[in-house]
């Protein structure tokens, strides 16, 4: 069986800083610490076919830091796809809520590679809305 638990750790923890970087007032230092787990060569398709960089990443944190009052992100379905000796890729299921009732449902699948001292490190990410 092939361990992918750094992995699925690093999802968790990269979810709480965005949920609490969007939900909550922080300082640049926070932002900093959330952009620094992705590659400059980042890139994202989103659920509506948009692609992103990392600077465009940037920019919608930078933007959205603080505005999303309530807003709430559960995880669910972590499952490997790949592992090798420069990283992995896992899928994963991700639901948004925010106190006005917003609510979205999408699944995700992201690349990561390991930086020269083992760090992991998000190179793509891969999301796709669920119907129903």
């Amino acid at each position: 069986m092939t361990d992918y638990t750094d992995y699925f750790d690093e999802v968790i923890q990269a979810h709480v800083a965005i949920e609490q970087w969007l939900a909550e007032e922080q300082d640049d230092s926070a932002l900093e610490q959330l952009l620094s787990r992705f590659s400059p060569q980042f890139s994202m398709l989103s659920p509506l076919g948009r692609v992103l960089d990392f600077e465009a990443l940037s920019e919608l944190f930078q933007l959205a830091g603080g505005k999303k009052l309530g807003f709430r992100i559960e995880l669910s379905e972590l499952r490997g796809v790949a592992l090798y000796d420069g990283g992995a890729v896992v899928r994963y299921r991700e639901q948004q809520t925010d106190a006005t009732g917003l609510h979205s449902d999408r699944r995700s699948t992201v690349v990561f590679e390991k930086d020269a001292d083992g760090g992991l490190i998000w190179r793509h990410l891969h999301e796709t809305f669920c119907k129903g």
